[in-house]
């Protein structure tokens, strides 16, 4: 079962056509399309295995063997890509931070790999710690924060350039209750008050919010791709946990 509800809104900050992706002769992604317009939120939903990391390692071009087109504010991330690659910021899967290193060491290290100057740099640095609630923790080594503090530093630096995308895979693993919970609000603020487009990979329903674009990926393939009330009516259910269910199961049939 498949179902598409396009998206209303603005031209697209990220556009995925007709994308194929193998790996030593097996399929992982099978024909996946969608597209994120420039100020919305939308969440990469599927279970472990479904591809959600091997899509983003292609949009951040960490992979380059595929089929099909993917552009970030209209440049192509193969034709354009330093220009495609500078309107996006990540937070992968794995932590990347270097645990020695101060916060304010680490932010200073990446703005400078995006020829950031060291005023601006710094400036941006103290805006993006103040509103994730990290001001006072610039000058502690990373090793010394939690895990909920430590994903907080790489969202700040994912945004210390003033990207038009982030990208977010599984950000919210290993953390606590309250952690996940304060990371998925600020990321939903930083769509809505910022108009920064998100896509956020999960496998977790509760971090679904009902305004959200829900792009439904299993076995490599787009399920469903739209509104949440779009999806659970296309379906016949109640609950996005429920239209999730179903369009899993068909595609396991």
């Amino acid at each position: 079962m498949s179902v598409a509800v396009a998206p209303a809104g603005a031209d697209p900050a990220l556009e995925v056509a007709d994308l194929d992706f193998s790996y030593s002769g097996k399929p992982i992604l099978k024909q996946v399309g969608f597209s994120v317009a420039q100020g919305g939120f939308a969440v990469l939903l599927g279970p472990n295995g479904a591809g959600k990391t091997t899509l983003f390692s292609l949009i951040t071009r960490l992979y380059d063997r595929r089929v099909g087109t993917i552009r970030v504010g209209g440049c192509d991330v193969r034709d354009l890509s330093t220009a495609a690659l500078g309107q996006m910021g990540v937070v992968f899967q794995q932590p990347t931070l270097d645990l020695d290193l101060t916060v304010r060491q680490n932010l200073a290290y990446h703005a400078a790999l995006h020829g950031m100057s060291t005023r601006t740099a710094r400036r941006q640095a103290d805006e993006q710690v103040e509103r994730l609630g990290l001001g006072d923790h610039l000058r502690r080594r990373v090793r010394e924060l939690s895990g909920g503090q430590r994903r907080r530093v790489e969202i700040a630096r994912g945004l210390l350039h003033r990207p038009r995308l982030l990208l977010l895979d599984e950000p919210t693993v290993g953390l606590d209750v309250a952690s996940r919970r304060g990371i998925v609000e600020h990321a939903h603020r930083l769509s809505h008050d910022d108009g920064v487009a998100v896509l956020w990979a999960t496998h977790l329903i509760d971090e679904v919010h009902a305004t959200d674009q829900v792009i439904v990926l299993d076995r490599g393939c787009v399920r469903a791709d739209g509104g949440v009330a779009d999806i659970q009516a296309a379906t016949g259910t109640a609950t996005i946990a429920d239209a999730f269910d179903v369009l899993t199961e068909a595609g396991h049939a």
